[in-house]
């Protein structure tokens, strides 16, 4: 599952739980788990990404074989793509589904979270929101570009502009063989 921060990666990765016996793997709770004064606390707090070695081996723990997985916020880096398609696209069938929706209601959307009172830490600033979005569009969109064709996986591109319940309807279809 990918997209900008705040396109409903977490919920509609949820909501598919429920349907589905899925290991969630969602990598953006986990890091935000790390003590406050640990590196990667620091990383995050100020909207940077983690770097490669640190979350592949996070990856390699996760990972299992003995469940279907949603990977939700991974990758974030076209290094950590490749790395993704490379160590897993013989053991699973990947399927990748891009959330596309404009910035500006990701802001909204971000914005919406803080006033309903789930808004996260790194949610507090604009400027880390803005950091944050301005990664995603140089740092995860070539990421995104080069899954759409890469060897042995399925890529969907999903409009997830609408409501939440027409947005998870249009995933369930993305995902029917």
């Amino acid at each position: 599952m990918m997209g900008g921060q705040g396109v409903g990666k977490g919920t509609f990765s949820k909501m598919l739980c429920e349907r589905h016996d899925f290991n969630h793997i969602e990598v953006g709770a986990i890091l935000r788990t790390a003590p406050a004064d640990s590196e990667i606390a620091k990383i995050i707090s100020v909207g940077n990404l983690v770097p490669d070695e640190l979350l592949c081996e996070l990856m390699r723990e996760k990972i299992t074989p003995d469940r279907d997985i949603i990977l939700d916020g991974y990758p974030r880096k076209l290094s950590q793509a490749k790395w993704l398609v490379e160590n897993y696209a013989d053991k699973f069938n990947i399927h990748v589904i891009y959330l596309n929706v404009p910035e500006e209601i990701l802001i909204e959307r971000i914005n919406k979270r803080i006033r309903d009172g789930g808004g996260r830490a790194d949610d507090a600033d604009p400027a880390v929101i803005r950091n944050r979005l301005d990664n995603f569009r140089k740092i995860t969109m070539p990421a995104i570009e080069w899954l759409r064709t890469a060897p042995g996986i399925k890529f969907s591109n999903v409009n997830a502009d609408g409501a939440v319940r027409d947005n998870f309807s249009e995933i369930v279809a993305a995902l029917r063989p």
